[in-house]
């Protein structure tokens, strides 16, 4: 009898052993998405390489640039949709909105604060959200299209900056990268966006086309100091709305990874 049950349990056993051995090499996902969930260093070094780019795109040291590198696509998205971004904006208005409050105007109603369009009041994330939030070649023709619908909303922080600068008694030019052509579209969605009031409004006419944005915007910052304008204050999401002659006495850069315009 004894001798009849070390027989059963060498048997069950080495089924155990065997069944264990066998078990042990079944792979139920890939090795990539194993070996990448197991090693938590890679994915840290994946996010502080794009962290170190989205650095070097909103320092202006990473130059022209077309589109978000790849790996950095998931970074990107979760940027804009996590919160981060409008942290961001929320942050530069504020900034913005206590020089606004700093500043002694002069009596005679010259004080001009500008603001830029797509990404500075008008919210395009939308349009990018179908496109990869920057991971695409830009299309202008289906920009085009989204921007003739008329339903960009407006950035939330921005449009209190906005009215903020108007109630101080600053004139408020609007200029923008958009074309003439859009200008009844235009003026149709950022007042339907909650911005009213505006001084000026200018696009892009037929003799800018073919223009660099620094230059063209610095074309008509020169107008406006030729008129005798004095411009305080500048908001643009990209460099090209803020650099370049007859620049404003402080300017306030508003975060964008989805595109460059030079």
């Amino acid at each position: 009898m004894r001798i009849l049950g070390i027989f059963i349990f060498l048997i069950l056993f080495t089924f155990s052993v065997a069944n264990e051995d066998f078990n042990t090499h079944v792979v139920d996902k890939p090795l990539f998405d194993y070996f990448e969930n197991n090693e938590p260093h890679m994915k840290r070094t994946l996010h502080l390489e794009c962290t170190s780019w989205k650095f070097a795109v909103e320092a202006n040291n990473l130059r022209p640039w077309k589109i978000i590198p790849q790996e950095c696509a998931d970074y990107v998205r979760k940027y804009i949709t996590g919160g981060a971004y409008n942290m961001e904006i929320d942050r530069v208005s504020r900034e913005a909105g206590a020089f606004a409050l700093s500043m002694k105007l002069g009596e005679d109603g010259k004080d001009v604060w500008i603001f830029d369009v797509d990404e500075t009041l008008l919210s395009n994330v939308p349009y990018y959200s179908q496109h990869g939030y920057g991971s695409e070649v830009s299309n202008s023709v289906e920009f085009d299209k989204w921007v003739e619908k008329g339903v960009a909303r407006a950035i939330v922080s921005s449009l209190k900056l906005y009215q903020d600068v108007k109630s101080l008694g600053f004139k408020v030019f609007l200029l923008t990268e958009r074309s003439e052509r859009h200008r009844i579209v235009t003026v149709e969605n950022l007042m339907n966006a909650g911005f009213q009031y505006w001084d000026k409004l200018i696009l892009r006419g037929s003799e800018d086309h073919g223009k660099s944005a620094t230059i063209y915007k610095s074309e008509k910052r020169n107008e406006m100091v030729q008129e005798g304008l004095r411009i305080a204050g500048n908001s643009g999401d990209q460099w090209s709305d803020l650099l370049g002659s007859s620049a404003s006495i402080r300017y306030f850069k508003l975060p964008n990874l989805m595109y460059y315009i030079p």
